[in-house]
């Protein structure tokens, strides 16, 4: 299942039942998981181990040196879990400091051109659409939808979020929120991404009045968190948007 083009350092490990096609590239220190299936022209190299089932298109590069100029050399690692796809020309960077790493989880759907920077830390099923760009050290949580646009070094994205076209990120994503514009803003939950997934209507009328306390009342953040622990009831999903808020060092996208 190994096209007589590939190049496969001996040292790499390989996989049963994989699939590596014409021309790919596969460095010293890589780690295929099982069933996974590269089509062509592919890179992958570094300190980088990927998990199982995971396909990647055409011209995708993964695990190769960050782009940051703080680089000073060492030992960096890119580590992908199971069942991801990676379209053409999708890039995934390796972290900047020794010791340092970048993370995709797994079930993750990267389409073409996306990019994740050094240091990135994805969770799982998480969608990014064309020409979507990471900047270092995001993180981006569960079940995230990004269109194509650009998200700042150190924002976070909260599970369940989407973030609109051609939006300009430069604050955490409030998850479970729609956010759209340049500058983004927040507009509303994101009702069908909270239907498909299974939240109950219990949970979807709560995050609805989270979001009109915390971005149309005008209150500051702390007292409108306060508010929302004292009206709304303690669901997960209302637990997990309180801590979210309370932890972010960037601000919220308001």
């Amino acid at each position: 299942m190994i096209h007589s083009t590939a190049i496969i350092h001996p040292s790499a490990q390989v996989g049963a039942n994989c699939e590596i096609g014409p021309y790919c590239v596969i460095g010293e220190h890589v780690s295929l998981g099982g069933g996974c299936r590269l089509h062509s022209h592919i890179v992958i190299d570094g300190h980088t181990s990927l998990g199982r089932a995971n396909e990647i298109f055409p011209f995708a590069s993964i695990g190769l040196k960050t782009q940051d100029l703080k680089w000073n050399g060492g030992t960096t690692r890119t580590e992908i879990g199971d069942h991801n796809t990676f379209r053409e020309y999708v890039t995934v960077h390796s972290a900047t400091g020794d010791g340092g790493v970048t993370r995709v989880g797994s079930h993750n759907h990267i389409l073409a051109y996306g990019h994740i920077a050094h240091d990135c830390l994805l969770g799982d099923h998480i969608i990014m659409s064309n020409c979507a760009t990471l900047a270092g050290h995001v993180t981006v949580e569960d079940h995230a939808i990004i269109s194509i646009s650009a998200v700042h070094q150190f924002c976070r994205v909260g599970k369940y979020s989407m973030i609109g076209g051609c939006s300009k990120v430069v604050s955490d994503v409030v998850p479970f929120m729609i956010i759209d514009g340049n500058p983004a803003a927040t507009r509303t939950i994101n009702k069908v991404g909270l239907e498909r997934n299974g939240f109950s209507s219990e949970a979807q009328a709560a995050l609805r009045q989270a979001y009109k306390i915390l971005f149309r009342e005008g209150l500051t953040i702390p007292n409108a968190l306060t508010r929302i622990e004292a009206d709304l009831p303690a669901l997960p999903a209302i637990q997990h948007l309180i801590q979210f808020v309370r932890s972010s060092e960037r601000g919220i996208t308001r």
